[in-house]
């Protein structure tokens, strides 16, 4: 470990400190301050010698004390290596080899107060927070302001989507992690609605580098925050909204002493890559509970993303069902609606016939209700913990594997608590838990052994509401594999087959992406339970080759490499399966990409490729793979390649 304490007085008493540690391999370095004039602490961050971060301000206010200025080093440094193993089969990759540095450094304040700060630094990834030990009688604190800030260099450009304003949007369910996002905007653009931005987000330091910045290991200790817009270049930790949640339940977080801060996460790079394959957000978090479950991961079939409200009905469910079990897959999800159309009753008998199909069922429910105006049923069973176990005793009594919960209000500590007792109750059920209308996972795959995944973005749905969604998908996919998947898994609903988003494939929306794009995407976007856009008329509508590629695609991963790629433009990623490889590309922009791309993870040999010809039709060819030698790729506009071996 590198770590120099570069200014000391005598006998313990620190009056100026200067800190630096730097990541196993000497690239990542951070160096930290408190200046005796202010006592307001502060961070720099370099990688390579280029600063990434500038003089950046740390701290907290909290309703027993100041943390934020007026601090002194009381002489307590720590330090240790971190080198650990974990397995995680629900993430990017399903072994994990930690390697970092660990700096615990303590300040007081005027009130002689202790604050300690504890930062762990890896090769490209940077995880810090704060802890308050118990001082005197106080047991508990209120945390009203995190003075934490990022401040960039002047030349970096943003990747950013913007926190909604609280109780807008269709029957009042926002924010909800659905806005659009600006390509390499300008680093002082303030949001659409004057709230900052939404995590994770991705900078570009000109020609330096990348920055993604985030945070993990938030439970129902801590609200969920985001980060304010720039003011001179530096972007802060905000807290939520009071008007979020109908205005109930508190903006400021609280938590018992001694407690900490959820981590605060940066992740840096020369190039994409290191972004693409950070694995921080599960790296510094542990499991909040054990399970005697063995919960299965895999793919589902779901009606209501092309068939809408009108097909929660017995006899189209068993037509999904039936899909399901042709193509192999191991769920239907059935959605809203359901008791209301189908009703708990006749809902055992569906129950069965899916299982007598080899398929599993995953149903859903609204959160609540009081926070919004939603209709959909089934409502108020998952906010109360009396009418929740009732609703997971008789789900579990059927045999169902699953729940999807939609709608939630806000980031407040309220609402992290719901997802927390929620998770927690259906665990003890054998239940999996999807979310919908929600907040970002903040490392939920490791912390929570029965959570499969969460939407928390611009998804599938929006292409069959409005055409300027579907003419921005390859854009918005291009989008994700570097910002909202690189950290948690994404839900997003998609690989349509259907070339017209309605039932009969004759009107709504039109997709205007290729065939081989979509399938590129059932790579490109990872989420252990994948509930796809097919749909029963695609066994005969669709080319052949492409429902043959989706019958056997996984969903699950052992490693994920950057390849190549611009967010926002075009993208080319591999994902490993056991033994086999899955490249995927996709082209956002309107001129075909001829790229020379290194696959040397796939050897030597002959692959499967699925790629457009020039009338934009999928085929399926051989690629033929050389040691040493850089592969071709053509990408169409709109379209995408998928390379297997």
């Amino acid at each position: 470990m590198v770590l120099s304490l570069l200014v000391w007085a005598a006998m313990g008493h620190a009056v100026a400190q200067d800190t630096t540690v730097t990541g196993p391999d000497g690239k990542l370095e951070v160096t930290l301050c408190c200046p005796p004039s202010t006592g307001c602490p502060a961070c720099t961050v370099t990688y390579e010698g280029k600063v990434m971060l500038e003089s950046s301000p740390l701290g907290l206010v909290t309703d027993a004390g100041d943390f934020s200025q007026g601090l002194k080093p009381d002489g307590e440094v720590r330090t240790r290596s971190i080198d650990t193993v974990y397995t995680q089969s629900r993430i990017k990759t399903s072994t994990v080899h930690y390697k970092a540095n660990e700096l615990v450094c303590a300040y007081v304040n005027a009130k002689g107060q202790k604050m300690r700060l504890t930062f762990r630094v890896g090769n490209n990834d940077i995880a810090f927070r704060y802890t308050l030990p118990k001082s005197g009688e106080t047991g508990s604190v209120r945390v009203l302001q995190e003075t934490t800030g990022f401040r960039f260099p002047a030349h970096t450009t943003t990747f950013l989507t913007p926190q909604s304003d609280p109780m807008i949007g269709w029957k009042r369910t926002k924010p909800s992690y659905e806005e659009e996002y600006k390509a390499d905007a300008p680093l002082d653009d303030k949001s659409q609605y004057g709230h900052g931005y939404t995590f994770p987000a991705l900078y570009r330091i000109g020609g330096d580098g990348w920055v993604l910045l985030s945070e993990t290991g938030v439970d129902s200790r801590y609200c969920a925050s985001h980060l304010s817009d720039a003011e001179d270049r530096t972007y802060r930790i905000a807290f939520p909204m009071p008007g979020e949640n109908n205005g109930n339940g508190t903006v400021e977080p609280a938590f018992a002493l001694p407690g900490s801060t959820p981590w605060r996460t940066v992740t840096v790079g020369s190039t994409l890559k290191p972004i693409v394959e950070t694995t921080v957000p599960w790296d510094v978090v542990e499991p909040r509970y054990d399970t005697r479950h063995a919960y299965r991961m895999g793919r589902g079939t779901w009606s209501w993303i092309v068939w809408q409200d009108g097909s929660i009905n017995y006899d189209d469910q068993v037509k999904y069902i039936d899909l399901a079990a042709d193509m192999g897959y191991e769920y239907v999800l059935v959605d809203n609606w359901w008791d209301a159309n189908i009703g708990h009753g006749r809902m055992e008998q569906l129950i069965r016939y899916a299982h007598s199909r080899g398929v599993d069922v995953f149903l859903w429910y609204s959160s609540s209700g009081y926070w919004n105006d939603i209709e959909q049923s089934p409502k108020n069973r998952m906010d109360n913990p009396i009418a929740r176990k009732r609703e997971m005793h008789w789900l579990r009594a059927q045999g169902v594997k699953g729940i999807k919960v939609d709608f939630f209000g806000g980031d407040k500590q309220e609402t992290m608590r719901l997802y927390e007792a929620i998770l927690s109750d259906a665990d003890d059920y054998g239940l999996m838990v999807i979310f919908h209308g929600c907040t970002l996972p903040r490392g939920w795959e490791r912390m929570y052994p029965n959570y499969v995944g969460s939407e928390a973005v611009l998804a599938s749905e929006n292409m069959v509401f409005n055409q300027h969604f579907c003419d921005n998908e390859a854009f918005n996919a291009c989008l994700h594999p570097f910002i909202r998947n690189t950290v948690g898994c994404m839900e997003f609903g998609g690989v349509f087959m259907n070339k017209r988003l309605n039932k009969g494939n004759d009107g709504g929306t039109t997709r205007v992406t290729t065939d081989v794009f979509q399938l590129a995407t059932s790579i490109l976007f990872q989420n252990p339970i994948q509930n796809f856009a097919l749909t029963p008329g695609n066994l005969t509508d669709a080319p052949k080759l492409c429902m043959d590629f989706m019958r056997q695609v996984p969903v699950t991963w052992d490693e994920t490499r950057f390849i190549d790629g611009y967010p926002g433009k075009y993208v080319v990623l591999a994902r490993r399966h056991a033994d086999t490889w899955y490249v995927a590309a996709a082209n956002a922009t309107d001129r075909p990409l001829k790229l020379e791309v290194d696959l040397s993870m796939l050897g030597e040999g002959q692959a499967a490729m699925y790629a457009d010809n020039k009338r934009l039709q999928p085929e399926l060819k051989t690629l033929e793979l050389e040691e040493g030698v850089r592969t071709t790729l053509t990408v169409m506009p709109q379209g995408g390649v998928v390379v297997v071996k």
